[in-house]
């Protein structure tokens, strides 16, 4: 069965929360230290429509959500409305395999044509694979924050990269 991206759903999420609460336990790349719960994952499911520039897709493979990208909300601000931060995750063993390049040009092709400006994607570093995956996608770097988060007894880099979209 081949890779469908398509809009998430509501029954998606369990699927999604799984996926993100690996991270959040297992791994520096997101700053959250606690996993989300049912509830806090519907609360922030409300932030996304199937239009506009805040958007959530998954990755489908074989009938079960394999990841998922989204594009929100950059900063509360008004004139940070053109703006978005993109956010990819994918599920274990289904990294290195082509999803995320998938997944992620299945979210940029949703904001064609939406008033969107600009996409900001933080990294923590190291990733190589994200930073190869962003670059492929015209993301550059545009600075790094400098151990601004800690996690695991650690301080943990930040880069940020910016793609230029069409609005």
């Amino acid at each position: 069965m081949p890779l469908t991206v398509r809009p998430a759903r509501e029954d998606d999420l369990p699927a999604i929360d799984a996926i993100y609460n690996h991270y959040v336990r297992e791994t520096p790349i997101t700053f959250d230290l606690d996993p989300f719960s049912d509830e806090q994952r519907r609360e922030w499911f409300t932030h996304y429509a199937a239009s506009g520039p805040h958007q959530l897709v998954v990755a489908e493979l074989d009938g079960a959500v394999a990841g998922y990208a989204c594009s929100s909300r950059f900063r509360p601000k008004g004139a940070y409305a053109t703006s978005v931060e993109t956010t990819i995750y994918l599920a274990p063993g289904h990294t290195r395999r082509g999803l995320g390049a998938q997944l992620y040009a299945g979210l940029f092709a949703r904001l064609e044509g939406e008033d969107v400006h600009r996409a900001y994607a933080g990294v923590t570093l190291p990733n190589p694979a994200s930073l190869a995956l962003h670059r492929r996608f015209g993301f550059h770097e545009v600075g790094t924050y400098s151990e601004v988060g800690r996690k695991f007894g650690r301080y943990w880099d930040v880069v940020w990269l910016e793609k230029g979209l069409s609005s």
